[in-house]
């Protein structure tokens, strides 16, 4: 009888699969081992993957109802890209929420219940089949599509699939036709499976996976479960592998064959008669072990012959040794605690969306792997199965995460509410959500590299969840269970095998360390990497040494979700660019990559953090910490440079081989450091030959140690006693040295000129400053609100005293300045010295009882033709004083246009902590030095002030670039990064209103006799 489809099945949770086949591993099979060692895919399966013929329906009603007879003319339907997103491509709204689900103030719904506003689909194909193989079987399989669809083939309904992320696998071997065919497939928005697909993420529709069919010989496996049991010595393993079989005929058999990663043969082919189940165990000395550090991979290879010993299958799969398991209440990896240095990853794309290709699954394996990142954790679905291939080879630990969220069912605006929870204990939602965990289980299961099992993400707690993670246990007791939803609903405290947390403060993560824990701690989320973000985030890799129990953690996110606006354009959209209502706006703008996976100065202090090796320089030597739990540093060099003032002076080049867990001292010898001057010792681990993932010379870790801080003055082009003219007017205060000549206004505050000849460097008078541009996290915690005097004080403060000392020795000039509503009056002193410099001194006295400080400052103006800048601080990315363990001290250079930090809302960015100088120039030379006068400054240099940048929501938002704006700060806080929707800047990084603040530095002009001789017609003689 055939099966009709019925629109019913969309509001049902208990129909979530028709006619689909059960979930078997993601192995491969080709006809022959030359066949899969040509590199050219296996001839068993067939791409669909292309143009298909396209029609979109607004709602149900209007979906075109037959459209999937085979001589329905589609002629005149548009044309749609698989695997792509419907809205993407011109088809439907883009639409971004985050917790609350998408139909929110549209339609009043509960689940299961299904919008009207429902888009549909239409997709068909027309293709060329060569036909089956005698007695074997067609299956058609659709990797991934979002979020419900109906499938026919050549005019007869197939099956129907939900679950987005995971295979959906149709047996078409009674309606598939040599010659021509036609597939037709009609995708819904939305079904009951949305209430348990409620991810933070772009809310799209579409075949978004590969489309394939697979012509299965009669002879064939089915399934393929490969596991490894480890002696308790780590010297011996049994490779047990559980088969199932389709078998046509008796007398086939199976063959089974192992080498090691150098291509040794472990197991010599090995024959056994074959059936339907089957159990093979193996005995293997000496295993190299895998693990992200080192990712030993075996080649395994499955023949299956026929009665007649024909070659009808080849298999070849890779597979490590290792055991994953609890010890004392520790995660341990082949006998070793593990720390999970890691970060959530979403598959996404800035014009594919979660259609990612293999090349940019590829790039963001490599960039992990060469920014110390050790594990990935799959938010909040399985990946598509290349990517755990890439682990696998490349060295990373998974948590692989099962398609289920249903954020928006129990928490409203941060308040937990779990009144109408799902899943919850509904035995109506058990199934579908089981059915889940089954299908990334059994394709997945084969791969080393996923150390974890998750049950989702975000869904509360119940019965149902805690019965799918006894699921995983009895499954795979070779993996851990994770679930951080416990957290929330202690009913079912076992689901999770560890405690699992979501942007836990780092005091909270201690106090739970200190009272006797019952689970090691692992958080799933933290850094909530918003903007200009990961402020503090040492505060949480410092507990690694100090508790055991403590197991490490997953960056929140991976990659910005932005979209782009058109095909042509850079210019990225975020949620409600779109006329999405509801949309949570820029939420999803959380990764440390941009959306086109450009790096954002965030990666600098991941990398940093997160290196594999403690190096601590000193005057005698280098202390080398290797943290890696298996390998030696044998493949590394450590380089060594001792810089004066930021440039080389010596360095030398080590072949040292730390064994992993060890630390050593080695002894270097320094030349001598007669010269006046700040030295640095600063040294690398490099990589001494080419890796998979990075080039030789390519640097593991880095660490440094100022030896000497005395540092020589810098003489502007004055000299020792020079004469200066003084001239004294009623408003301005001027002063003439041999090397250039100073004006200060007393009406507007500070020095309103600063010429070379008739080259004016002064744009307006520097203003004090006390507001930064708020960042991500300053708005979500409310900053504005709390410090807006500070706001106010940097807008509209006033003088209030001038005092002129013209005629002593150093002439100087010094302002005092009000505050609105603020009982506190700042100065700032120039003077003009006999060494051909300015020097500056900004005092903020304190004052009790005010918010704290955002900013200590003085900003300058400059043309926006001095658009580069040069300086002796850390770097080379910008860096705050709650994120700086992951800079160097050095000089560094760049455009001040370039100096704004990608982050899709424009927010206060490229800060350089510890500046002992900074030079600000034209594209000749021409410019201003300002140099730190005892403690060294923060600098920063953009195109743009504070509230032109806070008052932008977009980049392109930002008015045309027309002056240059450099900020010398005493001091700048934090930005924190516990969360981006109220954790404040930790204590440390705070500043403090009732703190005095100086600032103290030197200001001279440089470079004008180069530049003319350069560019004479662009100076003035």
């Amino acid at each position: 009888m055939t099966l009709k489809p019925d629109l019913a099945w969309l509001a049902d949770p208990e129909v979530f699969a028709v006619n689909r086949l059960v979930a078997v591993s993601d192995h491969i099979s080709y006809p022959s081992k030359d066949a899969a060692t040509a590199g050219r895919g296996t001839v068993f399966r067939q791409s669909l993957n292309g143009e298909w013929s396209f029609h979109l329906a607004s709602n149900v009603s209007t979906r075109p109802a037959e459209f999937f007879l085979r001589n329905f003319d589609v002629a005149d339907w548009d044309r749609i890209a698989v695997p792509g997103y419907m809205q993407l491509q011109g088809f439907g709204d883009n639409q971004y929420v985050n917790t609350q689900y998408p139909w929110d103030g549209v339609e009043e719904l509960r689940p299961p219940q299904v919008p009207k506003a429902n888009l549909v689909g239409s997709y068909v194909r027309d293709f060329s089949f060569s036909g089956p193989m005698d007695g074997g079987r067609v299956v058609l399989t659709f990797d991934g599509v979002e979020t419900a669809f109906y499938v026919w083939l050549n005019g007869v309904f197939v099956g129907y699939g939900e679950d987005s992320f995971t295979p959906s696998r149709f047996d078409v071997t009674s309606l598939i036709e040599d010659g021509e065919n036609r597939i037709a497939v009609q995708v819904f928005q939305r079904s009951s499976a949305s209430w348990i697909e409620d991810q933070d993420f772009w809310r799209l529709t579409g075949i978004f996976r590969d489309v394939w069919l697979e012509s299965q010989p009669a002879l064939h496996l089915d399934d393929l479960f490969v596991t490894t049991d480890l002696s308790d010595d780590f010297d011996s393993a049994q490779l047990r592998l559980e088969m199932k079989l389709r078998l046509p005929e008796e007398g086939a058999s199976v063959t089974v064959s192992l080498k090691d990663p150098d291509g040794r043969v472990v197991i010599a082919p090995q024959v056994t008669d074959a059936m339907e189940e089957m159990q093979l165990r193996f005995h293997v000395e000496k295993p190299d072990l895998w693990s992200a550090e080192a990712p030993n991979l075996y080649d395994l290879e499955i023949v299956l012959k026929d009665a007649s010993g024909t070659v009808v299958e080849f298999i070849p799969e890779r597979t490590g040794f290792r055991r994953f398991e609890m010890i004392d209440k520790v995660m341990h990896l082949n006998g070793k605690r593990i720390v999970f240095n890691g970060i959530n990853r979403h598959d996404f794309d800035a014009r594919r969306g979660r259609a990612v290709t293999y090349e940019q699954m590829l790039w963001d394996v490599r960039f992990f792997k060469q920014n110390n990142i050790n594990a990935v954790r799959t938010c909040h679905y399985p990946n598509q199965p290349v990517f755990y291939r890439l682990c696998d080879e490349y060295g990373l630990y998974v948590i692989d995460e099962a398609n289920l969220e249903s954020h928006g069912s129990w928490q409203k605006d941060g308040k937990v509410e779990p009144s109408w929870v799902v899943p919850g204990d509904n035995p109506q939602w058990r199934e579908c959500v089981i059915d889940r965990a089954i299908s990334m289980v059994e394709r997945d299961k084969n791969h080393p590299s996923i150390l974890i099992w998750s049950c989702g993400n975000e869904a509360y707690g119940g019965s149902v969840i805690y019965d799918m993670s006894n699921w995983f246990r009895k499954r795979d007791p070779s993996r851990l269970v994770h679930y951080e939803g416990v957290f929330h609903d202690r009913r079912y405290n076992d689901t999770s095998d560890m405690e699992s947390r979501m942007y836990a403060k780092p005091q909270e993560v201690e106090a739970y360390l200190n009272d006797n824990p019952a689970k090691p701690f692992v958080l799933c989320e933290y850094m909530h990497a918003m903007g200009n973000s990961c402020g503090g985030m040492h505060l949480y890799t410092d507990l690694v040494d100090r508790y055991p129990l403590y197991q490490g953690g997953f960056i929140w996110d991976y990659i910005d979700q932005a979209i782009a606006t058109d095909p042509e354009s850079d210019r990225l959209g975020y949620g409600g660019d779109f006329g999405d209502r509801p949309s949570d706006y820029e939420f999803s703008a959380d990764g440390i990559v941009t959306a086109f996976r450009e790096m954002t100065p965030k990666v600098q202090e991941v990398k940093g953090l997160y290196q594999p090796a403690d190096i601590i320089p000193d005057a005698g030597g280098i202390t080398l910490r290797n943290k890696n739990l298996f390998v030696s540093t044998d493949n590394s060099h450590l380089v060594w440079q001792l810089m004066l003032d930021g440039s080389l002076v010596a360095s030398e080049e080590l072949v040292v081989d730390v064994p992993a867990g060890g630390t050593r001292h080695i002894p270097i010898k320094l030349p001598n450091m007669d010269a006046e001057g700040e030295y640095v010792l600063q040294a690398s681990l490099c990589l001494r030959s080419e890796t998979l993932w990075a080039e030789a010379g390519h640097e593991v870790a880095f660490g440094e140690t100022v030896l000497s801080a005395a540092r020589a003055s810098k003489p502007g082009d004055g000299v020792a006693a020079a004469n200066l003219n003084v001239v004294r007017g009623d408003l301005n205060f001027g002063v003439e040295a041999p090397g250039f000549k100073a004006m200060f206004a007393e009406v507007y505050g500070g020095l309103s000129s600063l010429k070379v000849k008739d080259y004016e460097f002064i744009r307006r008078p520097p203003r004090l400053t006390f507001w930064r541009a708020m960042t991500d996290n300053d708005r979500g915690r409310k900053h504005g609100f709390d410090l807006a005097v500070w706001q106010t004080a940097s807008l509209y403060q006033k003088i209030v005293g001038v005092e002129v000392d013209a005629y002593s020795n150093e002439p100087s000039v010094c302002y005092r300045f009000a505050l609105p509503g603020l009982p506190v009056e700042p100065i700032v002193n120039y003077r003009v010295g006999r060494d051909g410099l300015i020097h500056v001194h900004a005092e903020y006295p304190g004052a009790e009882g005010l918010p704290i400080l955002p900013i200590f400052g003085l900003q300058f103006t400059m043309d926006a033709r001095f658009d580069r800048f040069r300086y002796y601080g850390f770097g080379p990315d910008e860096n705050y004083c709650d994120r700086m363990r992951g800079a160097r001290l050095g000089i560094f250079n760049g455009t001040v246009a370039g100096n704004l930090a990608k982050y899709l809302v424009p927010q206060e960015s490229g800060n350089r902590m510890g500046t002992r100088f900074a030079e600000v120039t034209d594209e000749n030379g021409a410019g201003l030095r300002f140099e730190a006068e005892g403690a060294p400054f923060e600098f920063g240099v953009l195109p743009w002030n504070a509230f032109e940048l806070e008052n932008a929501l977009r980049p392109e938002e930002l008015p045309p670039v027309y002056r240059t704006v450099i900020t010398l700060a005493a001091k700048q806080m934090g930005v924190g990064g516990d969360d981006s929707w109220g954790a404040p800047v930790h204590e440390p990084y705070l500043i403090s209103s009732s703190e005095p603040q100086s600032l103290k530095f030197s200001i001279a002009p440089i470079g004008i006799e180069e530049a003319r001789r350069l560019n004479p017609s662009q100076y003035f003689a």
